[in-house]
C-alpha cells in the first residue's frame, strides 16, 4: 500500500476554507463554543507530566515520541492560545468509558489536505478539578476528498506507517468523510496509543459556560 511521505506537499493555506470546516469540526459534538480563558495550572501539570516528558517511556513509538517534541510547548495552554488554537469542541466522552477531551483546533490546519507529523491539526486537553488544562494527546485530521484530489495516486494516509482511520459520510460530525488518527502522547492509555477513548482521560471536571 502507498505510504505517503507527511512532509509534502507543502500546506496551503485558504483561510476561508479553514474556517469553514473548522465551524463544521466545531459542531461535530453540538457545541461551537468552550472555555478558552482556562488557565493553565502550570506547577500542577508539570508534575503530572514529570513521568510523561519527552523522554519518558522513550521508544513506546518513534511517532509518539516525534509527537512529544513537537507538542511539548503546548503543555501550558496559554502557549496553545498565544498561537491562534482555539476551542473545537468541548470536553468528548467516550460512548462507554474514557473520553478524548477538549479539542483545541488550528484553524489554517485544517482543510489543507495535508498531514504532517510535526503539526497535528487538534491538541487534546483534559479539563482539571482547579479549571487549567493538561495536555494528554492530539488528533491528526484530513477531509477525504482534500486528500484525494492531492494524492491522485491512491493510499489510505499514513503517519510513519501508523494508517489512518476513515470516517465516511453522513456521520454524527456534520463533516465530510474524513481520515482520523489520535495520539495519545502525554497520557498512557491502556486501549493503545492510536486508539479513539482513552480510560484515563475525564471530562467530570468540564465545566459549564
Amino acid at each position: 500500500m502507498h505510504r505517503p511521505d507527511p512532509n509534502t506537499p507543502t500546506r496551503n493555506h485558504s483561510a476561508s476554507r479553514s474556517v469553514v470546516l473548522f465551524v463544521l469540526f466545531a459542531a461535530l459534538i453540538g457545541a461551537s463554543t468552550a472555555r478558552a480563558g482556562l488557565a493553565a495550572d502550570n506547577a500542577k501539570i508539570a508534575a503530572h507530566h514529570g513521568s510523561h516528558g519527552p523522554g519518558a517511556d522513550s521508544g513506546i513509538s518513534p511517532l509518539v515520541d516525534r509527537v512529544r517534541v513537537a507538542t511539548a510547548r503546548f503543555l501550558d495552554v496559554n502557549v496553545a492560545n498565544s498561537e491562534g488554537w482555539v476551542p473545537g469542541t468541548p470536553c468528548v466522552s467516550g460512548p462507554n468509558s474514557g473520553a478524548m477531551g477538549v479539542h483545541f483546533i488550528l484553524p489554517s490546519r485544517v482543510g489543507d489536505g495535508v498531514l504532517n507529523v510535526d503539526e497535528p491539526e487538534a491538541l487534546i486537553y483534559e479539563p482539571l478539578a482547579t479549571g487549567a488544562l493538561r495536555l494528554v494527546g492530539v488528533e491528526f485530521i484530513v477531509i477525504a476528498s482534500d486528500w484525494a484530489r492531492l494524492h491522485p495516486e491512491g493510499g489510505v494516509p499514513a503517519l510513519q506507517g501508523h494508517l489512518t482511520n476513515y470516517v465516511g459520510e453522513p456521520n454524527r460530525y456534520g463533516l465530510p468523510a474524513f481520515y482520523e488518527l489520535h495520539v495519545w502522547a502525554w497520557e498512557n492509555n491502556p486501549n493503545g496509543n492510536f486508539a479513539d477513548w482513552n480510560t484515563q482521560v475525564t471530562c467530570d471536571n468540564q465545566r459549564g459556560d
